[in-house]
């Protein structure tokens, strides 16, 4: 079944969502080549997450968070090689589980080369999903993938679930870095949220507006909304428009791949629009 509506999700997602750390939902919808930004939404606990997700209303959603883990580390582990299998392994490990087995891992490899990567971390310019601190992106698959499975919800090219709810996964330092270059526009540590970070951010929404990316989508947004994703310092909000940038590209892309290419590993997954 088609997507019904036009509603389009970017997350930026956290593994333990606190009232002061919450998920953050960008809100919106796409009409050519301009996306409406109509909402933010806050969500302070996974409990929350995992109802927002049973809603039924159709969506097309961009998540900050990997979908699946690097081949070559999981023959290593002699995991099993099918993502659906694989994701349910994952799920009932601990985190000390994971921190253990994939410090293993490093631990045995040389200097330069301690992390195993996807295909799309490459061009993606991704941290490995195998990572479990700064940031702690394994955590983060082992939070979210299993509350997108346990809602039914369809992930293209891994998981048939929902067609009127598919969700991708999306990365949104690979379209900040297009803009920004290196310059950084967010930290969560106070003394960090620095007026230089805060210009690249008013930089950063103003190159969306401007449609000055390789998506050619233009951001649409209230002065109310401008100001406020410019001063969320940790970057949460603004990380969120731009997941939502990425599935407003892959909604123009279409059913059924969403622009996710023919070549993707099914056991690796891929960010959208690396």
């Amino acid at each position: 079944m088609p997507l019904e509506t036009p509603l389009l999700i970017g997350c930026d997602f956290s593994s333990a969502p606190t009232r002061r750390k919450p998920i953050v939902l960008a809100c919106g919808t796409r009409v050519n080549e301009r996306v409406q930004l109509t909402k933010l939404e806050r969500l302070e606990s996974l409990d929350a997450f995992e109802a927002w997700l049973q809603q039924t209303t159709g969506w097309l959603g961009a998540f900050d968070f990997p979908f699946g883990l690097p081949r070559e580390l999981v023959e290593h582990l002699g995991w099993p090689l099918a993502w659906p299998a694989l994701m349910a392994h994952y799920a009932v490990l601990s985190r000390a589980d994971i921190r253990q087995a994939f410090a293993a891992f490093c631990d045995a490899r040389p200097a330069g080369r301690k992390f195993a990567h996807r295909a799309a971390d490459g061009p993606a310019g991704s941290s490995p999903s195998m990572k479990w601190v700064n940031p702690p992106v394994a955590y983060m698959l082992h939070a979210g993938v299993p509350r997108l499975l346990a809602a039914g919800v369809h992930l293209p090219g891994l998981h048939d679930g929902d067609t009127r709810r598919v969700a991708l996964e999306g990365y949104p330092g690979l379209l900040a870095r297009e803009v920004l270059g290196s310059r950084s526009y967010k930290s969560d540590d106070k003394a960090k949220q620095t007026p230089e970070r805060l210009i690249a951010r008013k930089d950063l929404i103003t190159a969306l507006e401007n449609g000055q990316t390789r998506l050619g989508l233009r951001l649409k947004v209230s002065h109310a909304q401008r100001d406020a994703l410019a001063d969320d310092a940790s970057g949460d909000s603004l990380d969120a428009v731009l997941c939502l940038m990425q599935a407003a590209w892959a909604m123009q892309q279409g059913a059924p791949r969403y622009g996710l290419p023919l070549e993707m590993d099914a056991l690796e997954g891929w960010i959208i629009t690396a």
